[in-house]
């Protein structure tokens, strides 16, 4: 499996650096920072770099899923902006009915057990993620919006357990955010994200 991921993301980055002068349309509708025949940016609260030799996240090259997800969206690079209002559920994009159920497993159910300490931790969450904490009018006990992808915004509304209601965690992205990857890459979004947010809850503990 691992061999399947390394090849789409070589074959992404193939089609993404074929034609000659490619990095600097790319670095400006990803948008990032050309470095040659690369393109830098920030992903998943990372420095970023894509190029004709592969992904690199913080250094390490990636080839299983997150670098699939990068190629992806660096593919669907184009220069409209993110529109984050009005934010939309995942089940409101067209064609998302296949991986509802995945995408509220992993995105949103994974950090019910976590929630106390996501509260404790936004400030962290908010710096890595390129974020910022949103109004009440969003709803829940506490959210904020972050960038996992420059175009792509995911807010995350929390509502902590009482006596009545257990607790749960809801993820609305940005309102365009399909333009800007395919939407079985817009659910892997929400995943890593999560991901991301949980091994940021250790990093939080421990300093």
């Amino acid at each position: 499996m691992d061999d399947n991921y390394a090849k789409i993301v070589s074959t992404n980055t193939d089609r993404l650096f074929r034609k000659k002068g490619s990095a600097g349309q790319l670095a400006e509708f990803l948008p990032g920072k050309q470095e040659g025949d690369c393109v830098t940016f920030r992903a998943f609260g990372a420095p970023c770099r894509i190029g004709p030799d592969g992904v690199f996240l913080d250094g390490q090259k990636q080839e299983g899923p997150v670098g699939i997800i990068i190629t992806l969206y660096a593919l669907s690079a184009r220069s409209a902006p993110c529109v984050v209002e009005p934010l939309k559920a995942f089940k409101d994009f067209p064609n998302s009915m296949p991986y509802a159920g995945a995408f509220a497993a992993y995105t949103q159910d994974a950090l019910v057990p976590h929630v106390e300490k996501i509260r404790d931790a936004i400030p962290d969450i908010i710096r890595e993620l390129d974020g910022q904490e949103v109004t009440a009018e969003v709803g829940g006990d506490f959210c904020f919006l972050i960038y996992p992808l420059p175009k792509i915004a995911l807010c995350y509304i929390f509502y902590e357990a009482d006596e009545d209601f257990p607790a749960s965690v809801t993820c609305l992205y940005s309102g365009n955010a399909s333009e800007f990857i395919p939407i079985d890459g817009l659910a892997d979004v929400g995943e890593y994200t999560t991901k991301k947010i949980i091994g940021l809850l250790g990093s939080a503990t421990q300093s």
